[in-house]
């Protein structure tokens, strides 16, 4: 009999493409969202719509059979959803309510296995001030993220341990740094950087000029869906138990960025700096750790993921014209 797991999130980006990795390696997908994957039909075994803030549904759907839960469920979009201070409440609010209601629930049904999906976001700001920022797991305290965002992510991330010491769980806890890819938001307003910048430039014709919030100089790591998704099965096939990146070393300014992308466009674009949400100075992942405890890091081939990600976006935007 396959193993029998459940995605909360599953109708997201990334939550989507892990139903879709879990199917491949032959487990029984059972996924919870409050809306279907945008971009395709969903792969898991069953699909269920309903609000994760709903502990009643939960209980229903999160049976005393499942062996893995993962839960990426989340209030969350880019810099113009996050650093506006418009949304704060909801953020905090939804987020902590639904991972508390997963934890419950496990804990009635017995459900002991969990991964749960933090964020880079929890670091603290002043340590990403500068351009030149290498994160590594140990500098998450003395605690002072940039966001609530990032308080809400490690608030829960030690609400996870706490359960695992509580309720003798085996929980696996990824910070992810800047996870992108194809099937993700492009145009809501929830979208991260490469997938805005990949449809500004495919909108653009040569010679236009393209919008970059902040000077551009601010720097990142971005990490593919697809070692997003070993770095996560990795994890789980693993012992450790404490929060770890999981992100590329290989850090990029956003200017940067948007120039790699008008290569792999193969269009000459002019870049005009505004106003604008930005977040931190720099964050990179420091990957000693992850190197160190899974014998693996992710490859850092940020030209192919970008690739694959520019020519969806791009055939998308061509289809809306």
């Amino acid at each position: 009999m396959s193993k029998k797991v459940l995605v909360c999130g599953a109708g997201g980006f990334i939550g989507n493409h892990l139903v879709n990795d879990l199917k491949s390696r032959g487990y029984c997908v059972i996924g919870i969202d409050l809306e279907y994957p945008q971009f395709s039909e969903t792969n898991a075994n069953k699909f269920y719509q309903f609000d994760l803030r709903n502990e009643k549904m939960l209980n229903e759907v999160l049976t005393s059979d499942i062996s893995e839960v993962y839960q990426l469920a989340a209030d969350m979009g880019g810099a113009g959803y996050i650093f506006t201070g418009d949304n704060d409440a909801n953020i905090m609010h939804n987020s902590v309510l639904i991972n508390l209601n997963v934890l419950n629930v496990m804990v009635k049904k017995n459900v002991k296995k969990v991964f749960y999906s933090s964020s880079a976001c929890m670091y603290p700001a002043e340590i990403q001030s500068t351009t030149n920022v290498s994160l590594k797991e140990s500098d998450a305290y003395p605690a002072n993220p940039d966001s609530e965002y990032g308080w809400e992510k490690l608030f829960s991330e030690r609400l996870y341990m706490a359960y695992a010491r509580n309720y003798n769980f085996d929980v696996r806890i990824a910070r992810l740094h800047n996870v992108f890819g194809t099937h993700s938001s492009y145009d809501n307003g929830k979208e991260k950087a490469p997938a805005a910048l990949c449809r500004k430039v495919a909108i653009a014709k040569d010679g236009d000029n393209i919008e970059i919030w902040g000077q551009g100089n601010q720097t990142r790591s971005f990490l593919y869906i697809e070692e997003c998704l070993e770095g996560i099965h990795r994890l789980m096939e693993s012992s450790y138990n404490k929060p770890i990146n999981l992100g590329s070393d290989r850090m990029i300014s956003i200017n940067d960025l948007a120039l790699l992308i008008c290569k792999i466009a193969n269009k000459n674009l002019n870049i005009i700096n505004v106003t604008g949400p930005t977040g931190v100075e720099g964050r990179n992942s420091d990957n000693t750790l992850i190197t160190e405890i899974l014998k693996w890091k992710p490859q850092n081939n940020l030209e192919y993921g970008l690739t694959q990600t520019y020519q969806w976006i791009e055939k998308h935007v061509r289809n809306k014209s």
